[in-house]
């Protein structure tokens, strides 16, 4: 049987929704206000979910300080207090945060010390939030 075990962090980040390959009118009208030139910020929760067998000597499906060092050495330090459109990875993405929970997922992917990443969500407000799953 699979279980799961979640975890939320929490990261503040600037972002200026827009791209080069639009005009200023067409950015302003698809971005609205996230379009303004100086950008703007959010204090961004990251829900991991791993999923996997729970170990019979630990009783885990992972070991929540390994989780939390991989999370905090792939995602937090490289983003938290950033502005993402600094980040190589959003070079040619715009940084919704929709982008942003995919480049999270992908961080955390390969590089999980147990379990499987089975989700991962990213709460922009209290009203928006966006999730990846594994596939």
């Amino acid at each position: 049987m699979r279980a799961c075990f979640g975890r939320r962090y929490m990261i503040s980040a600037s972002h200026r929704l827009h791209t080069d390959e639009l005009t200023a009118q067409e950015n302003q009208a698809i971005y609205g206000k996230c379009n303004n030139p100086h950008g703007h910020g959010h204090n961004y929760f990251v829900e991991v979910v791993v999923a996997g067998t729970v170990d019979p000597e630990t009783g885990m499906v992972i070991n929540m300080v390994e989780l939390d060092n991989v999370v905090r050495s792939r995602v937090i330090e490289r983003f938290d207090h950033a502005n993402l459109n600094l980040d190589p990875l959003f070079v040619n993405r715009v940084p919704t945060t929709e982008n942003l929970c995919r480049a999270v997922f992908a961080l955390l992917k390969d590089v999980l010390p147990a379990g499987e990443l089975e989700r991962v969500r990213v709460e922009e407000t209290e009203n928006n939030f966006f999730e990846c799953e594994s596939e």
